[in-house]
């Protein structure tokens, strides 16, 4: 396997990974590089580096989805316009400047969400013109940070304006070949996701939805495949069901993001990782129906400040069904909440049907260290 990553060239090899650097900020430079290396397949882990991975793909011939495809699923007002162009039902929506936001909204209940950003970084909610002022001016400080405005990427000079739909969230994990999607899990989303932020913390598969449920986000998720243009690779498709049906919120070009795939096992122990890099070398890899029962829980931060360690793991494994505990979080790292935040204190994995109530029990056992970060300011006569 070859390894392609955010590096600097100029550093040796600080990790021992034999990584070929690239530079995510450029894209088509990055791609030309990697179509230079003899490859057999092309995997992508992050929504910037499946564009990259795309190019890369065309120019040496290999599957995957097409770099046009990508970009469209990574842009969430190009999505919108594409769903809507496939007769798909959509929210209503438009998208407003960083720089000038006007003084209120289209339509109320409204969700603003910044163009280029994932994991619900940024995303709020306004319910009045009050709200919405204030959360256009809270995005437009986010995309402002000096690590966003590096990458340079024209979409972060916008914020998409949708209007909200009350429901309940679902994730898809798909494998898609030549345009056709086949269903590795489908996540319910337990809690309520109302806002005013939209952290997302707990997924558990299989879905207790109805049968027919499920089969109307299977359906929703292979017509915004068909929509966006995905040929061959995984997607991460999140959807939310509505007295008007399904809505597609995104789909993306990559699989399930941070560790949360370690939950995803197939009969005979095979990995979702196994799955997407035989995928990756032939169109059919050999695996028997959707995933086994179990759950993730992405552990939210409860407060921002200085992350100074953990308590209670032992207890935490202690409970029935629990698979692991794994803290991300370094101490001496400054987290941040939602909708500044980009990241967990880290993520707890359960098996079994009783997943999402091993996962709140776990949680119940752990505690966290975080302090507020104190400014100090010296007077000088």
């Amino acid at each position: 396997m070859v390894l392609a990553t955010d590096r600097c060239h100029v550093l040796g090899d600080p990790w021992g990974d034999r990584a070929v650097p690239i530079r995510f900020e450029q894209p088509v430079e990055s791609a030309g590089k990697l179509a230079e290396l003899a490859v057999d397949g092309v995997v992508a882990v992050g929504d910037r580096p499946a564009w990259i991975a795309a190019m890369a793909a065309e120019r040496l011939a290999l599957p995957f989805h097409p770099a046009k495809a990508v970009e469209a699923a990574s842009d969430k007002h190009l999505a919108r316009e594409r769903f809507a162009r496939a007769g798909m039902v959509t929210p209503d929506h438009y998208r407003i400047s960083k720089f000038g936001p006007p003084r209120r909204a289209k339509f109320y209940p409204c969700v603003l969400k910044p163009m280029g950003l994932s994991a619900s970084r940024g995303v709020i909610r306004a319910d009045d013109d009050a709200g919405f002022i204030a959360a256009a001016k809270r995005i437009g400080a986010i995309l402002r940070h000096p690590d966003i405005e590096r990458l340079a990427e024209p979409r972060n000079a916008f914020i998409q304006v949708e209007r909200f739909l009350a429901g309940s969230e679902f994730a898809l994990e798909g494998l898609v070949t030549r345009g056709k999607l086949r269903t590795l899990a489908i996540f319910d989303k337990p809690d309520p996701l109302d806002g005013p932020f939209f952290e997302e913390s707990i997924y558990v598969t299989p879905s207790r939805e109805a049968e027919e449920i499920q089969t109307e986000l299977r359906e929703a998720a292979q017509r915004a495949v068909t929509a966006l243009g995905l040929d061959h690779g995984p997607v991460h498709a999140e959807m939310r069901l509505t007295a008007q049906g399904v809505f597609v919120l995104e789909v993306a070009a990559r699989p399930i993001g941070g560790l949360c795939s370690k939950v995803l096992r197939f009969d005979g122990g095979v990995t979702l990782e196994e799955i997407i890099l035989r995928h990756a070398l032939a169109d059919d890899p050999r695996f028997a129906g959707e995933a086994l029962a179990g759950g993730v829980m992405m552990i939210p931060i409860p407060k921002s400040g200085i992350y100074h360690g953990a308590a209670g793991a032992e207890a935490a494994r202690e409970v029935l069904g629990l698979l692991d505990v794994i803290i991300t979080a370094k101490p001496g790292q400054k987290l941040e909440m939602l909708p500044e935040g980009a990241s967990y204190l880290g993520f707890l994995f359960a098996s079994g049907i009783g997943a999402e109530q091993t996962l709140r029990e776990a949680h119940r056992r752990l505690s966290f260290d975080i302090q507020t970060e104190l400014y100090i300011t010296k007077s000088v006569d």
